[in-house]
């Protein structure tokens, strides 16, 4: 008791701890946590991740067209606290680590958050109105699954992104079935942001928790007992939680990449002139400086717009077009015009004033504006770009282009091109360095210089196709140019004019650009960008993941038995696929039953079922069926969010059948022996296989052999 003078108060503390929790939770950390910087070395997809890791903690720039970057910043967050600088090389599987690479912190972010996922089913299932009996099932099957145990221990994305899924539902529904925590949502909203900037992927789930919530807002809106006002701010608050939130986090988390990432590397060229200027060395060093506006006189390099893998540059070398292509038509014989991937020489054009001889910038300088006709003079060979009535070699619907030779044949030159800036502000914007994309239309037939994007045959040295297209619909990225490196021209004569372009640039200042354009940028490229496909020795298809067809070797020790596999616990596969099956039978029965007017169970109980079938099986759903329309390699591991939602299922079918179907006595006590035994044939399953998801105790050939339960299995040994 407090005593204050005569007034006495009672100091009431109470602590509700529930001990079923705190246990599946302690063992799920012993499962993935133990022994966790074993091996040192370099497992599967580590390679990959890795490099993303390093890049961060050198502050270089890249771009991963799998997926946004939270995943990555999470991976080099664990890298940052164990001390890692970055200086280490990812290139093969197996590398061992060296001795001052803390391994552990590496890999210590995944395997907190695979921990994690065991409470959160637990929790998960209790939000769904199973028992908690039913909850304990649905832990022990997430923490006996070797698949799901493997995957948390080694610096990888799935169980963080596993995690947030989980948090994100499990939030929303403690949030709907206690309307007054509104903290829950919020954190709900948070999740989300967190899943799908972990990979797209999560947005499938994301779109799933909409549809719920959808659903129980419109279902508030009808409620006659819920106040107008009451009714406006959960709508409010619901919307911002669940849409504002999660795209204001989306776009924050790449506010956090882009200035983390401020140095040039690797990936500069697939982002544009602008983009790269604005990074620190690389092609800053060059084009940070230049003059801002062309003028008369200007040496410039023309870079397409358009979005290719690989940029490219508008080229001319000396060598002309083939009088006859394969096909017989005829081409004008004229010198070749092509884009060219690689930095050249003849890369160099000279934007001329048409009604001047000087190819110099003149003093004062004269700036080109929007609409000024100007011809563009090839700097090595001193060939206007021209266009004529002439079949292009690979597009016959469009013009061919060239650099002009007089053949002294009745084909007169036509080399004036207007400059149209597109992205202008004004009529009179004049044109400048990087900032402007601009359109070159061709004076005499008004066609556009565009590139077509096919490859040339030999004779064109396999480079790309430049054309003049009067068919041109908009402004496409094919027929925009942006002006990337550019300095005065100070040489009239041809011979002083070619060492000056063989000289480097030197002038340096800054170019930047504002965020929300490199944000832009940066999601165009992640969705229109492809990666390169190529068959893997452990691809597999989704229809493989279901039936556990396939696995995967992470590791392999160099000198024994001893190795790591990606392969799941058959038994509770078995029992998730079985549940699956039972759901959609039970779902069946009960809508047919009910178009019939009997109700077999009371609505609480069904509004029960449908929420529990929303949830696990539409969870598995949207996380499988995207696959099956990809064209991408695929692997076992990109099911396991599918799966963690699967095996909520079979607690969940089980004690729908105990309550609901099954009359007192002996047929519940059936049921609860069967499912005792299915438990210990998970526990089972999970030691038996315990050898290949630790990589301990070292097995022998025979004893390896003896775990290939189905033949499709690879699993590798050394006989002696």
């Amino acid at each position: 008791m407090l005593g204050v003078g005569w007034l006495k108060l009672p100091l009431v503390v109470r602590l509700e701890i529930n001990v079923v929790l705190l246990l599946v939770t302690v063992l799920s950390f012993w499962t993935r946590m133990t022994n966790l910087a074993f091996p040192r070395a370099v497992v599967f997809d580590e390679v990959y991740y890795g490099q993303f890791v390093s890049l961060y903690m050198k502050r270089v720039f890249f771009i991963d067209e799998s997926g946004p970057p939270l995943g990555h910043m999470i991976l080099a967050f664990g890298a940052y606290l164990g001390g890692f600088d970055g200086n280490f090389m990812w290139n093969r599987i197996g590398a061992e680590y060296p001795s001052s690479v803390c391994v552990w912190s590496l890999r210590l972010v995944p395997a907190v958050c695979g921990s994690l996922c065991v409470p959160l089913a637990y929790l998960l299932l209790l939000e769904l109105g199973c028992s908690h009996y039913a909850a304990l099932g649905a832990a022990l099957l997430v923490l006996l699954e070797n698949a799901l145990i493997v995957q948390s221990r080694f610096m990888l994305l799935e169980s963080v992104l596993i995690f947030f899924l989980l948090l994100a539902f499990f939030s929303y529904l403690r949030f709907h079935n206690s309307p007054n925590r509104f903290g829950y949502l919020m954190l709900s909203g948070l999740s989300c942001a967190g899943a799908v900037g972990v990979k797209y992927m999560g947005l499938f789930s994301y779109l799933l928790l909409l549809g719920v919530a959808g659903y129980h807002t419109w279902q508030l809106i009808g409620d006659r007992a819920v106040s107008h006002a009451s009714v406006s701010g959960q709508c409010v608050y619901r919307c911002v939680c669940l849409l504002v939130v999660p795209v204001v986090l989306y776009v924050v988390c790449f506010y956090v990449h882009l200035s983390i990432l401020h140095r040039s590397g690797p990936h500069d060229q697939l982002m544009s002139s602008a983009f790269q200027a604005s990074l620190e060395g690389g092609l800053s060093r060059i084009t940070q400086g230049q003059p801002l506006e062309v003028v008369y006189g200007s040496q410039v390099t023309l870079r397409s717009s358009a979005s290719q893998p690989i940029p490219c540059w508008l080229h001319s070398h000396k060598a002309n077009y083939p009088i006859r292509y394969d096909n017989g038509r005829g081409s004008s014989h004229q010198q070749q015009v092509t884009c060219y991937p690689f930095k050249d020489v003849n890369n160099w054009w000279i934007i001329k004033d048409p009604g001047r001889q000087e190819v110099v910038v003149s003093t004062p300088p004269r700036p080109v504006r929007h609409g000024d006709i100007v011809q563009v003079l090839h700097g090595m060979t001193s060939r206007f770009l021209n266009s004529h009535d002439v079949a292009a070699p690979m597009s016959p619907h469009a013009q061919e282009v060239s650099g002009y030779i007089d053949f002294n044949v009745s084909m007169a030159a036509q080399n004036l091109w207007r400059v149209d800036i597109t992205n202008r502000e004004a009529e009179a914007d004049s044109w400048k360095t990087i900032l402007s994309e601009v359109q070159l239309v061709h004076v005499n037939t008004t066609a556009v210089l565009k590139l077509s994007g096919v490859s040339l045959p030999d004779w064109g040295f396999r480079q790309l196709e430049v054309v003049a297209d009067k068919l041109y619909k908009g402004h496409q990225s094919s027929l925009m140019w942006t002006v990337e490196e550019h300095r005065y021209g100070t040489s009239q004569e041809q011979k002083e004019r070619e060492l000056e372009l063989h000289s480097p640039t030197h002038i340096d200042i800054n170019r930047n650009i504002s965020f929300i354009s490199k944000f832009i940028e940066v999601q165009r490229k992640m969705l229109m960008v492809k990666q390169e496909e190529s068959e893997h020795k452990y691809s597999s298809s989704p229809l493989e993941w279901v039936t556990m067809e396939t696995n995967i070797a992470y590791w392999l020790h160099p000198s024994t038995n001893a190795q790591i596999h990606l392969i799941g616990n058959p038994v509770s596969w078995g029992l998730a696929n079985i549940s699956l099956l039972a759901y959609h039978l039970l779902a069946l029965t009960y809508l047919l039953r009910r178009r019939r007017g009997i109700k077999d169970i009371p609505e609480a109980a069904w509004t029960e079922f449908q929420l529990i079938g929303v949830v696990c099986v539409g969870g598995w759903l949207v996380n499988v069926a995207p696959f099956f329309l990809m064209e991408k390699t695929l692997f076992l591991y990109h099911y396991l969010p599918a799966l963690i939602f699967k095996l909520l299922l079979p607690p969940a079918v089980m004690q729908h059948v105990y309550t609901h179907l099954l009359s007192r006595g002996i047929q519940q006590g059936a049921l609860g022996v069967s499912v005792l035994a299915c438990m210990c044939s998970v526990y089972l399953a999970y030691s038996t296989f315990c050898p290949l998801t630790y990589g301990a105790p070292e097995l022998s050939a025979n004893q390896l052999q003896a775990l290939k339960w189905r033949n499709s299995w690879d699993i590798l040994y050394r006989r002696r």
